[in-house]
């Protein structure tokens, strides 16, 4: 009976040090946090039609994944998930709407000053422009979620902040290495903007602005300026135009996202949030 005891408590002990393992809650988050989106994409499709699978698939996986990563959360943390409460809620997605346009539409004026992008038209406003805010929203929840919520987020308790912002701005812009179309620049690219909300969450300890930020960047990329979004082909968007000219100003099949202008403007405004984040609260190595 003695050696039972004793085997049910190390068995305990043993689980209870691989769910305190960074690597282990990084995959649980991971897994919890995104689960949702290709089960409700599976299911929708058995279900429904295809003309009838518009929007709400997409809105009802963001509400799961919002769910799941609560409960991660919850359960596996342990903790509240304030990073997530709805207290100044619109005002922090309006500030990071306003700077992921913001971003966009300097990179295409930097580019147009350059000559490598030029203007020639504007599309008829139609509402069908609004259809794709709710992929892209899930898009925007989902990666926020786990690369910033997750992988920042236990990083940071277990290494620091500083190694925080790399790990997690790494295997960010890995994540991206299977889209097609893309490059080193690319990836670079991908890597920096990985730091901008990684600064951002490190700022704001919310990830509400980072979600706003990502929403409006991948947005105004595709349904404003009609281009290609990290190797996925543009829509027809608000706005005409062309990119033309060398691949390491217009980003080549990748879209702009793996442009040279893209990487400097973005490392800038990297580089002041860093500073302003880390005024603040940083978290030491433990």
């Amino acid at each position: 009976m003695e050696n039972t005891l004793s085997m049910a408590r190390n068995n305990s002990t043993l689980a209870s040090r691989l769910m305190t393992h960074p690597l282990v809650r990084i995959v649980l988050g991971v897994v919890l946090t995104f689960a949702a989106v290709p089960l409700t994409m599976i299911v929708a499709s058995k279900l429904v039609d295809k003309p009838y699978r518009i929007v709400w698939p997409q809105l009802l996986a963001a509400v799961l994944v919002w769910f799941g990563y609560r409960f991660y959360v919850r359960r596996i943390e342990k903790r509240q998930a304030t990073e997530l409460a709805t207290s100044g809620m619109a005002r922090e997605l309006g500030i990071g709407l306003l700077l992921g346009a913001g971003l966009v539409a300097l990179t295409f004026a930097v580019l147009a000053a350059l000559g490598a992008y030029r203007f020639e038209g504007v599309n008829t406003p139609n509402l069908m422009l609004l259809v794709p805010l709710a992929e892209l929203a899930l898009v925007g929840m989902a990666e926020e979620m786990m690369f910033r919520g997750v992988v920042f987020g236990v990083t940071e308790r277990s290494l620091g902040s500083k190694a925080a912002i790399v790990i997690s701005a790494l295997v960010f812009g890995l994540a991206h290495m299977p889209n097609e179309g893309v490059s080193l620049l690319a990836v670079g690219v991908i890597i920096a903007y990985g730091v901008l909300q990684a600064a951002l969450y490190m700022k704001t300890r919310r990830l509400w602005i980072c979600i706003g930020t990502h929403v409006a960047w991948n947005y105004c990329l595709s349904q404003v300026f009609s281009a290609t979004v990290s190797g996925h082909a543009g829509a027809d968007g608000l706005l005409r135009g062309e990119l033309t000219g060398n691949a390491m100003l217009t980003g080549g099949a990748f879209g702009v996202e793996g442009s040279l202008i893209s990487l400097l403007l973005i490392a800038a405004v990297a580089a002041f949030w860093l500073r302003r984040a880390f005024a603040g609260r940083v978290v030491a190595k433990t």
